[in-house]
This record gives C-alpha cells, sequence and structure tokens, in this order.
C-alpha cells in the first residue's frame, strides 16, 4: 500500500524542520564556544599580567583577584569545551554517513609532555597484510600520539631481611645489624613519612583527613598513629630548624610579620598568632640563599617578637605593628633596628578610597605611588650599588614630589577625613617609607613575608583550628622547613624523604649539608661527578 501524497508531504516538511532545528542547534552552540574562547584568551592574559605583577596592588588583593579569575577561567573553559563538543555533536548528525565534512572547534595548541617522564609503548596491531588487495606490507614508518596517564599510588611493604650465619669452626652467630628507621618503634619509611608531613604542613590536610584517604587505598592508619608519627619527626628534624633560624637571623634585612590562628582551649577557640621573618636576598642579588623563619605565640603582646629578634639588629621591613617600636629606639641593646616601611600598605589604604570611595585625592595618590612602582620594577634583581644609584636619580625625585604634594593636599583636609587619614599613616612614618632610598638592599614593599603567611590562611580553611598551644609550635617549625625548601625551588616531599633517612646517622657537624640549599646543590654535582 503505498503512503498519500499529504502523508509523504508531511513527512518531507517534519524532516526539513528538525534539520532546521538541529542546524540552528549547532550554530547557537559554536557562537558560544567562539565567545568563550576570546573570553578564556582574555582571562588568560590578564592572569599572566597579575602574576607577572610583583608590586602595583596590593599582594593580599592580589592573590584573591588571580584566585578569582583561575575559578572564573576554569568554569569557562569547562563550558566551552561542552558548547563545543554539543556543536560537534550536532554537526555529526546532520552530515550524512561517510561524509568528510571538517569541525570548526579549535582545539588549543598543547605544550610537549614532560621529556623526563617514563615512555611506554603500545603498539596498535596492524593488518598482516594488504586490505585491498592482500599483497605484502612493508613499514614505511610511524606515527606516535602521546597521551599523559597517571598511575594510582601503590603502597608496599618493605622486609629487611637480616640472613643468620653459623661458623662452622668456632660456632659464632653472625647477623648483619638491623636497619635504620626514621621512627625506631614505628614501621614507617621515610617515603611515607615525608608524605604525611607535606600533606599536613604543606597542603593543609589535617590527620583525620589523611587517615580516610589512606583507608580508602587499603591501610588502616588511626589518627593516634599518624600523630605520634608527626610528633617523632618534627623532633628529629628540629636541629635543621634552628639552622634555618639562625641562618634567618645573619641576614642584613628581614621581612617580618603575623597573621592569627585559631587554637583550640577547653571547649573554645582563641586567636593565637604565626610569626613569620623572611631572609630573601635575591632582589638585591644576593649571594645568601632565601629562607624563612616561622614562631607560634598565643597573643599578639610585643614580648614575643622581642623574644624572637633578640639578637638581631639589621634591617627591619615590615608594617607599622606597635610591637617593633622598641626595635628601633636608640637604646636598645645590642643595637637599634633600621625601620623599612612597606609601601604596599600604605598604597593599601590609598587604593581602597579610590576604588570605593571614588577619592579623587586618593586616585592621584595611587597614580603618584604606582609610578614608583613602576621605576623600582627595572631594578628588581641588581645589585644594591645598581639598585641605589637608579634610586638616587631617578626614583627620589618621584618620592619627593609625592612627599611635597601629599603634605600640601592634607594641609587643606579635615583632621576626620578618611583621606587624610590615609595619608597620615605614610606621612608620620616618611622616614621608614623613604629610607629604601638609601639603602639598595630595602624592598619597596613586604611583600615576601606576605607570601609565606599565605598558607598559614589557607590553612585556618582546611584544619579550622590548631588543637594546641604545642601543635601551634609544631606547625611553625615544620612551616620554616617546607617553606625554605619552597624558597630554594626543592620538592618538600623529596627532601624531608632523604633528610629522614640519612639523619640520624649524619655528623652533626655537617647537618648544614642537609639545608635545601646544600642539599640541591649536592643532588646536582652528584650526576656530573658520576659521568666523570
Amino acid at each position: 500500500m503505498t503512503p498519500a501524497p499529504d502523508s509523504t508531504a508531511d513527512d518531507v516538511a517534519a524532516l526539513r524542520a528538525a534539520l532546521a532545528a538541529a542546524e540552528l542547534a549547532r550554530q547557537e552552540a559554536e557562537a558560544r564556544a567562539s565567545g568563550a574562547e576570546v573570553m578564556v584568551a582574555h582571562l588568560k592574559l590578564l592572569i599572566a599580567k597579575l602574576k607577572h605583577d610583583r608590586f602595583g596592588a596590593s599582594s593580599e588583593r592580589s592573590r584573591k583577584l588571580i584566585d578569582q579569575l583561575e575559578l572564573e577561567l576554569g568554569e569557562l573553559v569547562a563550558a566551552a569545551s561542552e558548547d563545543a563538543t554539543a556543536a560537534e555533536t550536532a554537526g555529526d548528525k546532520d552530515k550524512p554517513s561517510g561524509g568528510s565534512g571538517s569541525t570548526s572547534r579549535r582545539h588549543p595548541a598543547h605544550a610537549p609532555l614532560p621529556d623526563h617522564l617514563p615512555r611506554e609503548r603500545v603498539v596498535i596491531a596492524a593488518p598482516s597484510a594488504c586490505p585491498c588487495c592482500g599483497g605484502r606490507l612493508s613499514k614505511l614508518g610511524e606515527d606516535i600520539t602521546e597521551t599523559l596517564e597517571v598511575v594510582p599510588r601503590q603502597w608496599k611493604v618493605v622486609q629487611a631481611v637480616r640472613e643468620k650465619f653459623s661458623c662452622r669452626s668456632c660456632e659464632t652467630i653472625t647477623q648483619p645489624p638491623a636497619p635504620f628507621h626514621p621512627i625506631a618503634r614505628g614501621r614507617a619509611g621515610p617515603q611515607l613519612l615525608a608524605m604525611i608531613l607535606e600533606a599536613k604542613f604543606g597542603q593543609h590536610l589535617p590527620l583525620n583527613r589523611l587517615s580516610e584517604i589512606y583507608a580508602r587505598e587499603g591501610v588502616e592508619l588511626s589518627v593516634s598513629t599518624i600523630a605520634d608519627w608527626v610528633g617523632t619527626c618534627t623532633a628529629m628534624l628540629a636541629p635543621l630548624t634552628v639552622l634555618i633560624n639562625l641562618h634567618v637571623l645573619a641576614a642584613a634585612r628581614l621581612h617580618g610579620d603575623d597573621t592569627t590562628v585559631p587554637v583550640l582551649a577547653r571547649g573554645r577557640t582563641i586567636t593565637g598568632r604565626v610569626w613569620t621573618y623572611v631572609r630573601d636576598d635575591r632582589p638585591f642579588a644576593g649571594p645568601a640563599p632565601p629562607a624563612a623563619m616561622f614562631r607560634y605565640s598565643r597573643d599578639r603582646t610585643a614580648e614575643h617578637p622581642r623574644r624572637h629578634l633578640a639578637s638581631y639588629s639589621g634591617i627591619l621591613q615590615a608594617d607599622a605593628y606597635a610591637g617593633f617600636g622598641e626595635f628601633y629606639a636608640s637604646g636598645r641593646r645590642p643595637r637599634p633596628m633600621a625601620e623599612a616601611a612597606c609601601w604596599a600598605h600604605g598604597r593599601r589604604k590609598l587604593f581602597k578610597l579610590a576604588e570605593v570611595a571614588r577619592a579623587p585625592l586618593a586616585a592621584e595618590a595611587v597614580r603618584r605611588i604606582d609610578a614608583i612602582f613602576d621605576a623600582e620594577r627595572a631594578i628588581n634583581g641588581l645589585p644594591a650599588e645598581q639598585r641605589l644609584a637608579v634610586r638616587q636619580a631617578e626614583i627620589a625625585p618621584l618620592v619627593a614630589a609625592l612627599e611635597t604634594w601629599m603634605r600640601e593636599q592634607r594641609a587643606r583636609l579635615s583632621r576626620h577625613a578618611e583621606v587624610g587619614k590615609a595619608m597620615d599613616y605614610m606621612l608620620t612614618r616618611w622616614d621608614a617609607f623613604s629610607r629604601f632610598l638609601t639603602d639598595g638592599r630595602i624592598c619597596l614593599t613586604n611583600n615576601a613575608a606576605e607570601c609565606e603567611l599565605r598558607g598559614v590562611a589557607l590553612g585556618r580553611k582546611a584544619w579550622l583550628f590548631a588543637g594546641s598551644d604545642r601543635g601551634g609550635e609544631r606547625a611553625a617549625a615544620m612551616y620554616s622547613l617546607i617553606a625554605t625548601a619552597k624558597l630554594n625551588d626543592v620538592d618538600p616531599r623529596a627532601w624531608l624523604a632523604d633528610v629522614l633517612a640519612r639523619i640520624a646517622g649524619h655528623p652533626a657537624s655537617r647537618l648544614h649539608e642537609l639545608l635545601p640549599w646544600n642539599w640541591k646543590a649536592a643532588r646536582a654535582e652528584a650526576p656530573a661527578a658520576q659521568a666523570a
């Protein structure tokens, strides 16, 4: 029975409508993907600029902005991929079977995969004969497509076998000595201990969360067991913490700052403090390796930095914390410190008024300060003498003009004006703000210390509070080790694992060899020595 003409026409019209709808959906998906690609490129450029700009806006605000932009970028890339895939799917449905249409999706150019990773060859089986005529095939070459893959973490038990031997002549029993274990009463290897320490203090994962992760991988480790290992490792590594602290306090210039940390105390939390003092001579091409010293205290009274820096008498780059005031007094022993203020702190107060209140005077002050930052950026990393020469020739006139302008504007403002208060923060400490013009070692900001405290701020969100004052002190010691390793471009986990395996038998007079920068240098020299 043949279909009626009206029925056939209706079917054709329905098919055409379906094809038109599919084509429209494909075009809309392609348009969304194209627009997303433009926005992705814009966000990547903006993030790169913010990461490259070490000065300008305050480091705290820049970090928050970068985090926000990277989150937005991730969501946008995922949405763009979803839309592009939908467009390709719609296009494939429109093409006739066996068609050779091409997709309009533009895939990003991928960087080559790291050369140091092992390669596993998976050869796809080729036909044994020509599929056209059945003739014999000869190999012309090969095409290789590389895919990044990961092998899940594998746990293992290392059995140290100590064979016993008996002498047939005198019947004396001989057996090799027991191998060294980082924890005498434990059964944890150095790699496992380093992984736990780096996860807790480097990635800020609480021990109960680590215990749950390991349990899902088939290894039951109680929180008390892991905590026992952490305490023992902290005690074993204490000599290195002392050496790092001594290295930091031997600096001619220090960055200092602190941040809050909630501490559990009898059913409630109190606000403790974590202090950091950073030695980083790289901005003025100093040869000494960078390092960070962390300390914990139960409150923010001046007695704590007084104890931390009792023997120090160099340059202290910090904010206007009142507890540091006595360090700069002429009667201080052994000698008074030189105060160097942070221009990022001074700029921050004015920037908020310029951004939020749209205050013209604040905006002009920020513009003038940014001109100083721009000039300073060009000399970052140069020797102190060259930095000082450029500052006196090019930057000092900018600073003098800024001071004159600010004092003139401040004289016209009410003492209660917010812009005036922001100016007062700098004008009342102008000697400290302008001291960088007389010493090439001084930086313009205190970003070095603020960056090191960022991990503590991230940790607050992960573990909520420290369990006790002892826990805060233990965390500060481990922060010193891990932060110093990172400052020297050393993998904290690899370094800790090697140190834990060696420190018990390492001579006390040569413990400095295990410090991150010396450890890194020794590792770099080992292949060269073997090749020679």
